[in-house]
């Protein structure tokens, strides 16, 4: 038997106004849990749509500051939320992967309201946990996604850009990671039915951003909610999410095609001294670059450069501070990452190493032609 807990989704400015009739049927009580500037703006929203029903919150509830199974156990403790009948999680990806993890332990429903679109984690079956120290400890798997993510666009459009920006970089890897995973049972139909599904979804995250970024980074810079800021906003926090929900089975670990070597190159640049102090979603489009690279796929990847160029997002290692004599450093973090395997054929040190020189020498190509 297998089970797959799909998203719901509401956006828009007034899109609180639907929260009652939503939640209401599992029950009475919510534990309001997330960031502190998060709450600070969603609870007035709440409160106002919430006024003279029967659904009460607690009082807002720090999650704690990172994404960690302490600050999980300590929300677990708290008898507000023990007692709650369902968990409203708000803020960014590690105060909901926080609050989604409190209640996968708890066995309570959980809700979200995401404040930025940075990530997918308002609406994904997984939550990367940290140690205290900030430091990535591994991926915890509820039993099922949120039931319900509101995005009002009104507050994602007050957030401040660079997290938008970085979220569309780290987004825009999803159909060039997922295709390069499951490449190979694609190619002999030997793919489940759910990742093939998620493989396919993968696709509609490119146009979208390449068609509506530049316009909504606009918008966000001028604090204006737009067409073009909700549909980014979709493709970063849903479409992205469907595909984390479909293309890794988390009861069995059967499969896994929601990564590859985007993220082994992010996870390279954590530990080199200039990287790892750049946003998660940034390094990540610069390693889309190194993928395409190595795969061959020169000409996708120079297609892509026009729209990095308008966006600014990162073409080079200087961009991400990354030296060259960082390389054999990032090289040792990227071999004991296990999405170095996520790829159709095995691959060398060197060959990503010399992928990685030749991106940047073709960025800077491109950039002095284009001045």
């Amino acid at each position: 038997m297998s089970t797959l807990y799909l998203p719901a989704w509401s956006i828009g400015p007034d899109c609180y106004k639907e929260i009652y009739d939503i939640v209401r049927p599992y029950g009475t009580k919510a534990a309001l849990i997330g960031g502190k500037i998060s709450m600070s703006k969603a609870l007035p929203k709440l409160k106002a749509v919430l006024n003279g029903t029967d659904l009460e919150l607690t009082e807002p509830i720090w999650y704690g500051g990172e994404a960690s199974y302490e600050n999980a156990a300590m929300l677990e403790a708290m008898p507000e939320v023990k007692d709650a009948d369902m968990i409203f999680a708000v803020g960014g990806g590690r105060a909901v992967d926080t609050a989604k993890c409190a209640a996968g332990h708890l066995n309570k429903p959980v809700f979200t309201f995401p404040t930025l679109a940075s990530n997918c984690a308002s609406c994904t079956t997984l939550c990367v946990m940290y140690y205290p120290d900030g430091a990535m400890k591994d991926l915890y798997y509820p039993k099922r996604c949120p039931v319900h993510t509101f995005m009002d666009s009104s507050i994602i459009a007050d957030s401040p850009a660079e997290y938008l920006w970085a979220g569309i970089g780290d987004s825009l890897a999803k159909e060039f990671e997922s295709e390069m995973a499951a490449r190979n049972d694609l190619a002999s139909f030997s793919i489940q039915h759910a990742p093939l599904m998620g493989t396919a979804i993968a696709r509609c995250c490119t146009p979208a951003f390449l068609n509506f970024g530049v316009k909504a980074m606009e918008q966000i810079r001028n604090h204006e909610d737009g067409y073009e800021l909700q549909q980014v906003t979709l493709g970063i926090v849903i479409t992205a999410g469907l595909v984390s929900n479909m293309t890794v089975e988390t009861t069995k670990e059967e499969y896994f095609y929601n990564d590859s070597l985007a993220h082994c190159f992010y996870y390279g640049c954590t530990v080199c001294p200039g990287a790892h102090k750049h946003l998660h979603g940034e390094v990540v489009s610069l390693g889309i670059l190194v993928l395409l690279t190595l795969d061959g796929q020169l000409e996708r990847r120079n297609s892509l450069f026009p729209f990095y160029h308008a966006l600014g997002l990162p073409m080079t290692m200087d961009a991400v501070e990354l030296q060259e004599s960082d390389l054999p450093t990032l090289m040792d973090k990227c071999v004991t990452m296990k999405n170095w395997n996520y790829v159709p054929t095995p691959i060398t040190r060197e060959q990503f190493t010399q992928a990685i020189l030749d991106t940047d020498k073709a960025a800077k190509e491109w950039l002095a032609a284009n001045k």
